[in-house]
């Protein structure tokens, strides 16, 4: 008999503690911010270790664009407590003119040559990471790497894999039910995706600046420095975004159909050339413009809300480890930095979050059908440019269907779901959902109000949060334990960098060759 989400609720009811045991992480971006409101042009302070090395204070884009890592931690509490205590340890090894930018969207932009790409060091690896990102910069524009947000990692234990394999009728190996359970779960996260910018989106308005030049958009005046949409949610998330754009013109799409399917669909964008990539040329006046002119230079390029990720491995590229090892976790991409929270994410907001990712595990993932791709693509974006519009309807299998509504359905079943983590969790999940009938509740509604009743723009809204943000952090008790291991991995990073660099013993155009090779 053919199981659906409330049998596999029940089966799981009895061992509802197994859950206790799975993992969460968070990474969050935020730029460098300058005195005067821009991007700073000081290199990554060396207080704060190697970017190459450094495991949980590193740079994205930019050498301004800092990430702040956790690692897979137990319960929201703990993961909530190191990223808190990494934040508090920025804050106090930061030069004093500059703050930690507390939005996805960015500050004030001078132009292209003000975003300075991030620089890791001589070795061939560091060269690699740099020019990848100068490939970027090429195909997209350095702008758009400027946008910000907050990755949500999540990851069930071997032990509850091994009960719910025991619970399921299946002839599948153990390693084999992981991987499809994992890939059923990020199809059915990229199909109820909408939901993440609908209820968390806090990236209505943005600088002017940042779309100076650009006039094909459908943004609106707020006032002289600011553009914004009415009834936005994540303008992060919307067609303003970064994008693949002759990923799609080329017809490379990431299908999620099966772990195989998943690996095929990427590799054929890293080995497909793309014409205008080609222009850009690999190589001018002797330097590297970008790792190849394929479509994807590596498979992160692709950018998509929702990744199978494999356990790290710096010896394995990540779609070999996939292959390999299978999937370890599910890396959650859409999530705004929320300027109302000192941290940018809260307890209640994961805990919706790891009972929405049960709801994908748990609930039926069909195959998604290139026409139910065009749905969710479509709903992304309406989402994102107009989710709060009254009477605003997505596609919901080929039939329009209000977002009160389907989130309604939506909501029931995940508060379900819920119940087996904690009563907190189902607590969280009824008041967050409130959100759906009552658009007002929403980041993105709170943060267009207070803009117009403290009568600032994008900006100066968002630099008055950041420079709270940091007294917060400056005035809040430090933890010594974990600022003396902060200062222990960054003497750690930079020792292994100067390693990394004596072991160098080709070329980098032989390193580059060998890596793409291997492929």
């Amino acid at each position: 008999m053919e199981m659906d989400i409330s049998d596999r609720i029940s089966l799981l009811k009895p061992h509802s503690k197994i859950f206790e045991s799975s993992k969460m992480g968070l990474e969050k971006e935020g730029l460098r911010v300058s005195e005067n409101g821009g991007i700073s042009q000081i290199p990554h302070p060396k207080i704060l270790g190697c970017p190459l090395t450094h495991p949980y204070i590193t740079t994205d884009f930019s050498e301004s664009l800092i990430e702040l890592i956790t690692p897979p931690l137990n319960g929201c509490d703990s993961v909530l407590t190191f990223l808190a205590n990494t934040q508090s340890y920025l804050y106090h090894k930061l030069p004093s003119d500059q703050s930690f930018w507390h939005g996805s969207m960015p500050c004030v932009i001078r132009g292209e040559t003000y975003i300075p790409i991030a620089e890791y060091g001589k070795s061939n690896r560091a060269k690699m990471k740099t020019i990848y990102r100068r490939g970027l910069a090429n195909r997209y524009g350095s702008v758009m790497q400027t946008i910000a947000g907050i990755h949500f990692n999540y990851s069930f234990s071997q032990d509850f894999w091994k009960k719910y394999y025991s619970l399921s009728s299946t002839s599948q190996t153990l390693r084999e039910f992981i991987d499809d359970s994992y890939m059923c779960m990020a199809r059915n996260a990229l199909r109820y995706g909408w939901v993440i910018p609908y209820l968390f989106g806090a990236s209505p308005a943005v600088c002017k600046s940042f779309l100076k030049g650009y006039h094909d958009h459908s943004l609106q005046e707020f006032n002289i420095s600011t553009l914004f949409e009415p009834y936005a949610t994540s303008l992060r998330m919307g067609d303003i975004g970064y994008q693949n754009l002759c990923g799609d013109e080329a017809g490379v799409k990431a299908s999620y159909n099966s772990l195989g399917h998943y690996i095929h669909s990427l590799k054929a964008g890293m080995q497909n050339i793309s014409s205008e990539y080609e222009k850009i040329g690999l190589k001018v006046n002797g330097e590297y413009q970008q790792l190849n002119t394929n479509i994807l230079q590596i498979e992160n390029e692709y950018y998509s809300s929702v990744r199978p990720k494999p356990s790290a491995d710096i010896d394995k590229k990540p779609l070999d480890a996939l292959k390999e090892d299978g999937v370890a976790y599910i890396e959650l991409r859409s999530i705004d930095i929320n300027p109302l929270s000192p941290l940018g994410i809260d307890r209640e907001q994961i805990n919706f979050l790891e009972s929405l990712l049960l709801y994908c595990l748990l609930e039926d993932s069909p195959l998604i059908s290139t026409s139910e791709q065009n749905e969710i693509d479509i709903n992304d974006k309406s989402v994102a440019h107009e989710g709060r519009k009254p009477g605003l309807k997505i596609i919901k299998k080929g039939e329009h269907i209000t977002i009160q509504e389907w989130g309604k359905e939506i909501l029931e079943k995940i508060s379900h779901c819920s119940t087996l983590l904690s009563k907190r969790h189902s607590d969280d999940v009824i008041n967050i959902g409130k959100r759906f009938s009552d658009a007002s509740l929403t980041p993105s509604e709170t943060i267009l109000e207070n803009m117009r009743e403290n009568n600032q723009g994008f900006w100066e809204y968002t630099d008055t949060i950041s420079k709270k943000c940091k007294d917060i952090y400056l005035k809040r008790k430090i933890d010594d334990n974990h600022f003396s291991f902060l200062d222990e991995q960054a003497n750690i990073s930079c020792q292994k960098v100067k390693e990394i660099e004596l072991s160098d013993e080709i070329s980098f155009d032989e390193f580059l060759q060998n890596y793409f090779d291997n492929s």
